[in-house]
């Protein structure tokens, strides 16, 4: 025959393992303060409303150097509809929230995915004037059907545009390449660029950057491979983690 043991001293027992233990699974943790002090600008890329606006989109707006670009574009979707414009809304607010949790300031581009722009030159001034510790504009490519995987587009060097951010930009553009990869898994692109990096000029995104500043291709909607991750929420959330945690590991590894 079992004994039962009194309640009280079952009581006086559960309370002594928990203190010993420390606290029960659901209370509340220290937030993670790793990247308090830092500003970050994440970009969506393009906008819902981009398409319906042909006229404000279509404008030729400055984008330095004496070149002149239009202000945006419509951006891609994959085979089955899913826009260019509202991955990368969910994408960047995902990552905000995991920036956020760990301290950072961030700022958004864009408000929402029903509105037009802002303009490239507009997006990179946003970064400019919150003198941010990163700036990163997300995208997905619309390649060929064959082609897959990722990439990275840094600026190339330009005298009196890019000189002052090119060294900081790739450096922060191999912090993306790593971490992207490892948190989704994604191969680098097969059919541009170079180990998962491109470098370019002519993106008024880049051109206009006074701080370090990156495009992130993060794959190929018209491939059927990278649409199927792309359509997932899951895989989105890994997207968003790889882009997050690149840019922590830059800004809080920068030289002075």
């Amino acid at each position: 025959m079992t004994r039962r043991r009194p309640l009280t001293l079952l009581l006086m027992t559960t309370t002594a393992a928990v203190l010993a233990t420390g606290p029960v699974a659901g209370t509340a943790v220290a937030k993670d303060s790793s990247l308090a002090g830092k500003t970050v600008v994440l970009d969506p890329g393009h906008n819902g409303g981009n398409a319906s606006h042909p006229q404000q989109i279509n404008r030729q707006v400055d984008v330095g150097g004496g070149q002149r670009k239009a202000c945006n574009t419509t951006g891609t979707a994959t085979n089955s509809g899913y826009s260019e414009a509202a991955y990368t809304w969910d994408v960047a607010k995902r990552a905000r929230r995991v920036l956020r949790n760990r301290g950072a300031t961030v700022i958004l581009t864009r408000s929402s995915n029903t509105g037009v722009g802002p303009c490239v030159n507009e997006r990179a001034r946003i970064a400019n004037r919150a003198n941010a510790d990163a700036s990163v504009s997300i995208h997905a490519d619309g390649s060929g059907a064959g082609n897959r995987g990722f990439h990275v587009i840094e600026p190339a060097r330009i005298d009196g545009l890019t000189d002052d951010i090119f060294s900081a930009s790739h450096r922060l553009a191999v912090d993306l390449r790593g971490s992207f990869r490892f948190a989704t898994r994604q191969p680098y692109a097969n059919y541009i660029g170079r180990n998962g990096i491109d470098r370019r000029g002519d993106l008024g995104g880049l051109r206009v950057a006074d701080v370090p500043a990156v495009f992130i291709e993060t794959g190929n909607m018209r491939n059927a491979t990278d649409a199927r991750g792309m359509t997932s929420p899951d895989y989105r959330l890994k997207v968003a983690r790889g882009i997050a945690n690149g840019i922590a590991r830059f800004v809080t590894r920068r030289p002075a």
